[in-house]
């Protein structure tokens, strides 16, 4: 921490290109997993929908236009220098809050397996305003935390209230969907910057701590939903609803088992093509590299995502100002939440909290969000490249 306090302010790197910065390392791993996930997808629809008289590539083509608004919103990323992100901070994060309001106005938002998260678009299309909110909030606790340190000066206590008041606001709105699983994806972010800011320690204890009673409470006073409450169940006995909330975890299992060293075969899964998991193409696209690629390919994917923590630990490392480093530090810890939180579940070794496997998903907004976080990741490596 002591050497993230100490680095000297930042200059103004120099780019000879848009590309001539980046990370090979990291944009080979993150290639390799969106070409991974797209043929994870349609091995889990296509099946189905063909047996059904559907479009067998439905899911495929909409997973490929997302991928490349998403490769072009990276790309946008990466063009401006990341420190001009200062400026229009506040105007992204009151866009973010906006998107969270907007959603829970009746009519206008979408309701999918409980939780109020989405706005309907021409086209059949639809977005998910809490995605976005990670990176406003991310952008924006940065901000105020890197303050004081560009002095060589902690956050204060009041910094920390600052911040916090950042990210209190979009997770209250995201509770009212209720949506767990991002809320407890912001908060692991939130508490990382928190302790790599040099905050006081006694923040980052209380904060954890306030977590666990406030989930405790949330429970017991009937917050979170009863179909929430029935997933956590589920998971401390999967056996006791096996054909109801428990169904969907003891398939996963049973497919992900079944897969053995190499696999059945890429579109051979007996389990993927009954569709007997649900959700097998977002929440549950791991559950497919289990059964389909074995623990060899399942593996590989584990490396990947494990591969793109490393390059931006090290990026983050390598960040010549406090305001880099934590951009950084919160995108490392979103993606390192999601990633456990979404295989861990897979495997029952986690709740259900229904969030997708980043750059392999289906799912747009996430998406979208995961490949902005990328580009965040590329401009801070491309913005200190010596």
């Amino acid at each position: 921490m002591s050497t993230f306090l100490n680095r000297s302010p930042y200059r103004r790197a120099r780019r000879s290109s848009v590309f001539s910065g980046f990370d090979p390392v990291l944009t080979g791993a993150v290639a390799a997993l969106l070409v991974i996930g797209t043929l994870l997808v349609y091995a889990a629809t296509r099946d189905w929908y063909a047996s059904n008289g559907l479009d067998p590539q439905y899911y495929l083509k909409r997973h490929v236009i997302n991928i490349v608004i998403g490769l072009a919103l990276a790309w946008g990323t990466t063009i401006i220098d990341y420190r001009l992100l200062r400026a229009y901070t506040p105007y992204i994060w009151g866009l973010g809050v906006f998107g969270l309001l907007f959603v829970l106005i009746p009519g206008v938002g979408s309701e999918v397996n409980g939780a109020k998260a989405w706005i309907r678009l021409p086209a059949g299309l639809q977005i998910q305003p809490a995605e976005i909110a990670k990176i406003s909030i991310i952008i924006g606790i940065a901000m105020l935390l890197s303050e004081r340190t560009h002095n060589n000066d902690a956050p204060s206590h009041q910094d920390v209230l600052k911040a916090l008041g950042v990210a209190a606001i979009p997770i209250l709105l995201i509770l009212a969907q209720p949506d767990m699983g991002t809320v407890l994806i912001i908060s692991a972010s939130v508490v990382t910057m928190l302790a790599v800011s040099g905050a006081p320690t006694r923040w980052v204890v209380g904060l954890i701590l306030l977590a666990l009673i406030g989930g405790f409470v949330a429970v017991k006073a009937g917050v979170i939903s009863d179909y929430q409450v029935k997933r956590l169940q589920s998971f401390v006995d999967p056996n006791a609803d096996s054909q109801g909330a428990g169904y969907q975890l003891r398939q996963a299992r049973i497919t992900v088992g079944s897969g053995g060293l190499v696999g059945t075969g890429l579109f051979n899964g007996p389990q993927t093509n009954g569709r007997f998991v649900p959700e097998q193409q977002t929440d549950f696209i791991f559950t497919v590299a289990g059964e389909e690629l074995g623990f060899l390919g399942s593996g590989l994917i584990i490396f990947l995502l494990f591969l793109i923590l490393m390059r931006a630990f090290a990026i983050a490392r390598r960040s010549t100002d406090p305001y880099g480093m934590l951009v950084c530090t919160g995108v490392i810890a979103w993606f390192a939440f999601q990633i456990f939180e979404n295989i861990g579940m897979t495997l029952g070794l986690m709740p259900m909290t229904g969030v997708p496997l980043p750059f392999m998903s289906y799912g747009g907004s996430s998406m979208f969000a995961n490949l902005i976080g990328f580009g965040l990741l590329q401009n801070v490596h491309a913005s200190h490249r010596s």
